[in-house]
């Protein structure tokens, strides 16, 4: 082996310790901790690489609390608040904000809203710089069932004391606009409402409705009402059809009772004649067994016949323009 390659070999190792030496012991991120006036050392930097802690992140953080005035915080607390999956920069933003803005903010209290998922800095923002929440278009119904849709906007500032734990803007979405319909729903019509729709953000604003959420709300406004459908001609027209739709089918439920009453009349009717039939069927044969027995005699058959045609003609002339038949036999 060539000996000419030995000290490249040399330098190339030596250049390769010198970069596992400084990301291990970050020399110039300890100067320029000294240089702020943070007194942190070159062993806790190296054990913070031990811990898979950024030392970066915590130097910087360190710097700028520092920097702002926050004397109580320390190495241990932001390495902690790093383990436990938190945003230490983020954190340490909102402290400095808060302490700028005269906030009351505490190191536990910003880590707690922090490690909760919400964004501690945006939340410090909002309560110096309150936020406006547009809500979608409420539709409500007045008491003279006009249907009126309505637009607010909410201003709200964050409260920091109830961001842990504390209802979303969905909520004061949901909250305003049920207090838009029950105002407007209690509204005598839809008159009043268009003359004074403060009325209605006064009476919403009264029910309290940023209780248990994360913000507080300083004002409803009421930025548009347009007037929708009448809702009560709507319902009267269709209560109106269903009342016809009643009669019409209780009609034909007693036209379908009629019409099977009558058919049961026409069938023992027709059961009644049948009989008749039968039974006009056997006088033939009776008169015939008389005659056969001696029971009845030709002059009883003419007298009988004679009967019969009187009643025949005297039914005759009983109906409706008949005329005068001819005279009974005999």
């Amino acid at each position: 082996m060539d000996v000419s390659f030995f000290p490249a070999i040399l330098l190339g190792a030596a250049i390769l310790l010198l970069i596992i030496f400084f990301y291990y012991v970050p020399f110039l991120m300890w100067i320029s901790a000294k240089v702020s006036g943070v007194n942190i050392s070159l062993i806790q930097l190296f054990l913070m690489r031990i811990r898979k802690v950024p030392p970066g992140v915590i130097t910087r953080a360190m710097i700028e609390a520092h920097k702002a005035g926050l004397k109580s915080l320390t190495r241990d607390e932001l390495e902690a608040h790093y383990l436990a999956g938190g945003h230490v920069e983020r954190v340490v933003h909102a402290l400095v904000s808060a302490s700028k803005a005269n906030i009351d903010l505490s190191f536990q209290m910003s880590t707690a809203i922090d490690l909760a998922g919400r964004d501690v800095f945006l939340a410090v923002q909002m309560s110096v710089n309150p936020k406006v929440i547009d809500t979608p278009p409420v539709t409500a119904v007045a008491k003279d069932g006009i249907q009126l849709i309505a637009k607010a906007r909410v201003t709200v500032r964050a409260n920091i004391k109830q961001l842990v734990g504390g209802a979303g803007e969905e909520t004061i979405l949901a909250r305003v606009g049920e207090g838009i319909v029950s105002s407007i729903g209690s509204s005598v019509n839809h008159k009043s409402v268009l003359e004074n729709p403060d009325s209605i953000s006064k009476l919403v604003l009264r029910k309290g409705l940023d209780a248990g959420t994360a913000f507080e709300i300083l004002s409803i406004d009421i930025a548009d009402i347009d007037i929708g459908k009448n809702i009560g001609a709507a319902l009267q027209i269709d209560q109106a059809q269903a009342d016809k739709n009643i009669a019409q089918a209780k009609a034909e439920e007693r036209r379908a009772m009629a019409v099977a009453l009558e058919q049961e009349m026409i069938a023992k009717a027709q059961e009644a004649r049948a009989k008749v039939i039968e039974a006009e069927a056997e006088v033939p044969k009776a008169m015939a067994d008389a005659f056969r027995e001696g029971n009845l005699g030709i002059m009883d058959y003419y007298r009988m016949k004679n009967i019969e045609a009187d009643t025949s003609m005297r039914e005759t002339i009983a109906k409706p323009g008949a005329k005068p038949g001819a005279p009974s036999k005999g």
